[in-house]
């Protein structure tokens, strides 16, 4: 998939997704180790958004599982196609006298099975591709424990059908926004990265990366001041990259060329996702001291930024 770490890096980078360094040399080792890697941190902080990323860097497709409390093994793996079934049957009726046990066995194979996420990343026969679990902290332990095989040893037992193994392995991404604690036997079968909400320095170069142009450079470097300044207020739900970047986009349909206080009201809509995180933010003083921090920060980088080397 990847020959280098620089080639990690870079090739993800060019899909528009910022690295770091160490995220890069894990995913490399992942790799080449066939270990599934697991990435906890808070929501937003671009867990999925990797999976995208390194699926588009090695010219690979995603197979999504998006877990959900309930979600079963039909979900995951798939299910035999009782409708199918019953055609064939019909179809075959004149001969199923004559040969009933062969009949049966050609009902039982992957022909009739109705393939799931898990089961059509093992049978990926082109490239590998990526497979992504996402949100597995939203599953029980029963779930979990229906994993084990597959990221063990590239295999699914199926009732019926039986054990059908990788025809190539996966580059595995399990996300956890930390509802609940993953257990230990899943966790020893990973590598492991934690996400946290970007520094302000690197939130713009994700910024400018994403919206382009060095023009805007001193309102990316402001909105991601904003986004640390929000990040540290204690909201209910602090905002995310994502709600940065449509920040930006924002800004840019409404021709503001800087953040102010005036554009308080138009900009809740944006930044706000809850009742009581609104009515935090329509405070007059939080807000313009939210504004006076940014700038704040703002200076900070550009300051940083040029800096020589």
């Amino acid at each position: 998939m990847f020959a280098s770490v620089e080639e990690v890096s870079s090739k993800i980078k060019d899909s528009g997704y910022v690295i770091d360094p160490v995220a890069s040399q894990i995913v490399y080792l992942a790799v080449h180790m066939d270990k599934p890697l697991l990435i906890e941190g808070p929501a937003g902080t671009g867990k999925t958004e990797l999976a995208y990323a390194v699926a588009k860097a090695a010219g690979t497709c995603v197979e999504r599982l998006q877990c959900y409390e309930g979600i079963d093994a039909d979900k995951a793996i798939g299910t035999f196609d009782t409708s199918l079934q019953k055609l064939f049957l019909e179809s075959q009726s004149k001969s199923i006298n004559q040969d009933w046990t062969s009949t049966k066995k050609s009902l039982h194979t992957l022909e009739f099975f109705d393939q799931g996420p898990l089961l059509r990343a093992l049978l990926c026969e082109e490239r590998s591709c990526v497979l992504l679990i996402d949100e597995l902290d939203k599953v029980d332990q029963a779930f979990e424990a229906l994993l084990l095989e597959m990221l063990s040893v590239w295999q699914l037992s199926i009732p019926k059908l039986g054990t059908v193994k990788a025809c190539s392995i996966p580059f595995v991404i399990l996300t956890s926004n930390e509802e609940r604690r993953l257990g230990d036997p899943l966790r020893r079968r990973c590598l492991y990265l934690r996400f946290d909400h970007p520094t302000p320095r690197r939130e713009r170069e994700i910024l400018s990366l994403r919206t382009g142009g060095s023009r805007r450079s001193e309102l990316q470097a402001q909105i991601a001041g904003l986004g640390m300044a929000l990040r540290g207020w204690s909201l209910e739900k602090p905002p995310s990259v994502s709600e940065m970047l449509d920040l930006a986009q924002a800004l840019k349909l409404l021709g503001a060329t800087t953040i102010t206080p005036e554009l308080r009201d138009v900009l809740l809509p944006v930044l706000a996702k809850t009742e009581s995180d609104r009515q935090r933010l329509l405070l007059k003083e939080g807000w313009e001291n939210l504004v006076f921090d940014a700038t704040r920060y703002r200076d900070e980088i550009l300051g940083k930024d040029n800096v020589p080397v």
